[in-house]
């Protein structure tokens, strides 16, 4: 027997005073109640009623038995409530992963927003360039960018990640506009440390199966806006993400260069685990996330300074 079952309708005998009502408010006999009491019993090694002819009453170990068990049964209730709740209306925590660049230069400004709408929710965003374990690490959804492995996730295509290569006035004015990837073996070219050799400065028509001549970097992070950084301050070229470049190119403060070799975007997806009912707090922030960064959604206007 189904222990939590034998707690409740030991309660409703004690609450209902007799075998006979409490076996009416769960519609099973009398019999099967003294069953569940008996399970009990034998599970404590105790007896929790005293029972006579005319009467029952508790013993002193049923009367703390009883107790507890009101205890644990509330917490049950109040937890399947929680459940409930969280299944009917956006609440509780969300947590999301992103690549660290595109997470807090894109998805980070908008947060607010989505937060104002649902209030019962809180968001937990963790940004990381590696590939997270959702499941095992407890995150609701990730943004991930580039080519999905086979998994049993779902995946939302966002738009396209186009990258973008560019250079500060200052610096193209002293050393010259590079009009093909073989002039950059002459220029300070900005290295993201999480390229591998494969994708790094691999050009488009360059012709080189080892990528473009680029000379050893003389400055290299694991982090898009420190490059971006860099080239602002005159040091080099730099190739990343063109949403992340936008408001520096629309103020003159970037120029584009190379625009007939940059690489090919990459595909970028929100994913996330299957679920027959999904959380409204996950169905709400994809909703959200597809409308502002779906392949048909406007462009959000660039927040960089």
């Amino acid at each position: 027997m189904d222990k939590l079952r034998s707690m409740e309708i030991f309660v409703a005998v004690v609450d209902a005073g007799s075998f006979t009502a409490a076996a009416e408010a769960f519609q099973i006999s009398p019999v099967m109640v003294g069953k569940h009491i008996r399970q009990l019993e034998e599970r404590l090694g105790a007896r929790l009623l005293a029972r006579t002819t005319r009467r029952q009453s508790l013993t002193e170990i049923g009367q703390q038995y009883v107790e507890q068990c009101r205890q644990i049964l509330a917490s049950i209730h109040a937890a399947e409530r929680g459940a409930e709740a969280m299944r009917t209306a956006p609440r509780g925590k969300l947590k999301i992963t992103a690549p660290v660049s595109f997470g807090s230069e894109c998805i980070a400004p908008l947060l607010a927003d989505y937060l104002d709408a649902y209030p019962e929710v809180s968001l937990e965003l963790n940004l990381n360039d590696r590939t997270v374990d959702l499941v095992e690490e407890g995150f609701d959804a990730a943004i991930r960018i580039g080519k999905l492995e086979d998994s049993a996730m779902v995946a939302r295509a966002l738009r396209p990640y186009a990258m973008v290569i560019c250079a500060a006035p200052a610096y193209l004015a002293k050393h010259g506009m590079p009009r093909t990837p073989a002039d950059l073996a002459r220029h300070e070219c900005l290295d993201f440390m999480q390229w591998t050799r494969h994708v790094r400065w691999r050009l488009a028509r360059s012709g080189d199966d080892d990528g473009s001549p680029v000379r050893e970097s003389r400055f290299r992070s694991n982090n898009g806006q420190a490059l971006r950084v860099a080239a602002l301050h005159g040091f080099g070229i730099v190739m990343q993400a063109e949403i992340l470049m936008a408001s520096d190119i629309a103020a003159g403060r970037l120029v584009p260069l190379l625009a007939d070799y940059v690489p090919a975007p990459r595909p970028m997806h929100l994913v996330y685990a299957r679920d027959r009912q999904p959380t409204p707090k996950l169905t709400t922030f994809i909703d959200f996330l597809l409308e502002r960064y779906g392949p048909a959604a406007t462009p959000p206007p660039a927040t960089l300074t």
